[in-house]
């Protein structure tokens, strides 16, 4: 029960100090989430033997997946930027348990559509809010808290390709109802964090004035909306890179060097792995350096090591790898933060925003990667990809925010 003497009071104790048991959990819940997406497009190998696909339609599998959860996601966002509902959250990871039940007993390619849209709709479900819970817990460290709850997120990218290689590779699709188990643990999960998200939202309905201001932009509508085009450019740039790691590197390492779809997975989750070392990395640094020098370093950054990649043997292929994805994952917490400092008060929409949008882009990257490497090969593919981030250079047109470095 709140006590509406000292609200005030509570709400400025509960602003100011980082809540890491619920940043944790969330974290934790982000993992399952994603760890449940990764574990499709790592039994992509499989998947096409069985259906006999070209990469033309791998391409539009992950394509469906991402435009079903990068579409809803910005509404879904502004929905509960008006009215909140935390129970969503529970609900959203309910679409992806029936959506991986859909995948495993999918008899054709379109019951495989059909199933994965369930699971992009899940998706577009849990980011905005559970981001909406990682900035309340904060405490103002929104860097860190954004890293943290996008840590858990790229440890379950990494967990799934490796799990799917322990437990569906060598026994069938149908295996992958096993992970129904996970997607019901994070339905338990989700409904412990929406019961503290209602206490939050109970406090701040009691206390009228708001404890702590957001962080306000002396920017014009105009300058703020061309720093959020500049923003979404760079999310271009770094998740059309992703998307050739995520939905063909295991390809690109099982037609170049003859790796089983085993072995070609280890080096997944390895590169997979430095996505979420990087990814704890880049928040806390944009906290205390600032968010758009992280941005300059993660993106721009890392071309070099990408424009080696596709000419190197197998052995620095995965070292590279591992440094692309160190250094490229410190990007996304940093945008997303420097985005919400652009517009605050938004946050369910800017997350809404920039997840559907990385998400969309890596659907529309795996179409179009997908048609090339049927017109040229997989190998084209990783030498045209090496130039994205050169993108990065557009950072420069960034504004310089005068936010607070915790």
């Amino acid at each position: 029960m709140i006590n509406s003497n000292n609200n005030t009071i509570d709400a400025k104790q509960i602003a100011q100090r980082t809540v890491f048991s619920i940043l944790f959990t969330i974290s934790f819940a982000h993992l399952l989430n994603d760890m449940l997406q990764s574990v499709v497009p790592s039994v992509y190998p499989l998947i096409k033997s069985r259906f006999h696909l070209t990469f033309s339609q791998i391409g539009l599998i992950t394509l469906t997946y991402q435009l079903t959860a990068s579409i809803l996601q910005p509404f879904v966002g502004f929905y509960t930027d008006k009215k909140p509902r935390p129970y969503s959250l529970v609900i959203g990871m309910g679409f992806t348990l029936f959506g991986l039940l859909a995948v495993s007993f999918a008899a054709s390619f379109i019951t495989v559509l059909l199933a994965v849209s369930l699971i992009g709709i899940g998706s577009s479900i849990f980011h905005p809010d559970s981001s909406k819970v990682a900035h309340l817990a904060s405490g103002g460290r929104k860097g860190l808290a954004q890293s943290i709850f996008q840590l858990g997120g790229n440890a379950g990218s990494a967990i799934g390709p490796l799990l799917a290689a322990i437990i569906v590779a060598p026994y069938g699709q149908f295996n992958l109802i096993w992970f129904c188990l996970a997607a019901f643990a994070g339905m338990i999960i989700l409904s412990t964090i929406a019961r503290w998200y209602q206490q939050q939202l109970d406090l701040k309905a009691l206390n009228k004035n708001k404890a702590i201001a957001d962080v306000r932009s002396s920017l014009s509508k105009k300058r703020v909306l061309f720093s959020l085009g500049i923003l979404m450019v760079l999310i271009f740039s770094k998740y059309f890179y992703l998307t050739s790691m995520t939905s063909y590197y295991t390809f690109y390492l099982i037609g170049k060097f003859h790796l089983s779809l085993q072995q070609s997975q280890i080096y997944l989750f390895a590169f997979l792995g430095a996505v979420a070392a990087g990814t704890l990395l880049g928040g806390p640094l944009g906290d205390r350096f600032g968010r758009k020098y992280i941005i300059w370093i993660s993106i721009l950054g890392v071309a070099p090591f990408t424009l080696m990649l596709p000419y190197a043997s197998l052995f620095w292929t995965g070292v590279l790898s591992v440094i692309i994805g160190l250094i490229i994952s410190s990007a996304f917490s940093a945008i997303l933060v420097y985005a919400t400092d652009l517009v605050p008060g938004k946050v369910g929409l800017i997350a809404g925003l920039f997840f559907g949008l990385a998400f969309g882009i890596g659907g529309l990257g795996s179409a179009v990667l997908g048609r090339l490497a049927d017109m040229t090969s997989i190998e084209y593919v990783f030498k045209v990809c090496a130039f994205l981030p050169l993108i990065g250079i557009f950072t420069g047109l960034l504004p310089n925010l005068n936010t607070k470095k915790i």
